[in-house]
């Protein structure tokens, strides 16, 4: 069985980095909260298209969670992990305790405007200070020349993006493409809470997104979109619906009334049972 190196501390995951620069290899970092999927590894195999190495972090970060949310239930096994990744070809795993990510006295939070706002940003407060000032640490911890994040959390590849940009953190963000299961359900390591019933349920929120870009380009006003696409996720059997909505692609601002007329992303995000999820098609 294949093994991967371990590093615990950012003192040794930057010695690791540096003597791979040192060779002139280009370094990939690819973040994870870990309970890794074929999605995951996705991020992997398209990391290794862009750089020499790969580096991929496993940290459930605590405040990115609400405190009605599943931090202590989000399900984590690193040896499982680390077993994958290394049968993926990564190089390395960094797997830093809460403690080394937020030492004693620490004070410091990345927060965005506009891009963060609307959708997760409305339905999550906090949740994506928690994202952008934990990302800012992996990225300045690593120094990779490239990072990967998937365009399932759309709107949190475009905080990225948005940090990197303010923050002029050296570093190339590429959003991957969302994996999706035979019925076209995202991967989410989420996807594990979900009994048969639900699953079945959770199977039908791709085909209301896929049905609104279908809707959008044929013209149909964006507010009428939206309005059938809620309809849909409640007859499906979703019990909470957060938000089904479309958005300008490069801003998240939402384009109404009226036909599309830019490029776009229609996201939505609703409860089954216990289970939150999300996802979003591009138009």
């Amino acid at each position: 069985m294949s093994q991967i190196a371990i590093v615990r501390t950012v003192a040794d995951l930057r010695a690791q980095v540096a003597s791979w620069k040192q060779a002139g290899e280009r370094v990939a970092l690819v973040p994870t909260m870990g309970a890794l999927h074929e999605g995951h590894l996705s991020l992997i195999a398209l990391a290794k298209t862009k750089a020499d190495r790969v580096v991929a972090s496993v940290f459930v970060n605590p405040t990115q969670f609400g405190p009605n949310e599943d931090f202590d239930a989000y399900p984590r096994g690193e040896a499982r992990d680390a077993e994958l990744l290394a049968g993926a070809g990564c190089d390395l795993l960094f797997a830093p305790t809460v403690g080394e990510m937020y030492p004693q006295g620490f004070a410091t939070s990345v927060n965005v405007t506009g891009v963060s706002e609307p959708l997760d940003g409305a339905a999550r407060p906090g949740h994506f200070a928690g994202v952008a000032t934990v990302v800012s640490k992996l990225l300045l911890q690593c120094g990779p020349d490239v990072a990967v994040f998937g365009e399932k959390d759309f709107q949190q590849l475009q905080v990225i993006k948005r940090v990197v940009r303010d923050l002029n953190i050296p570093v190339e963000i590429v959003g991957a493409p969302t994996s999706r299961l035979e019925d076209g359900l995202a991967r989410s390591s989420r996807n594990a809470y979900l009994s048969e019933a639900e699953r079945e349920v959770a199977g039908r929120m791709n085909v209301a997104l896929a049905d609104a870009v279908r809707r959008l380009q044929a013209g149909e006003p964006v507010e009428r979109v939206e309005a059938t696409g809620i309809a849909a996720l409640e007859r499906a059997g979703f019990q909470r619906i957060d938000y089904f909505e479309v958005r300008n692609a490069d801003d998240l601002s939402h384009p109404g009334p009226g036909p599309l007329t830019v490029p776009g992303r229609v996201l939505a995000a609703a409860m089954i049972g216990k289970t939150r999820l999300i996802d979003n098609m591009a138009v």
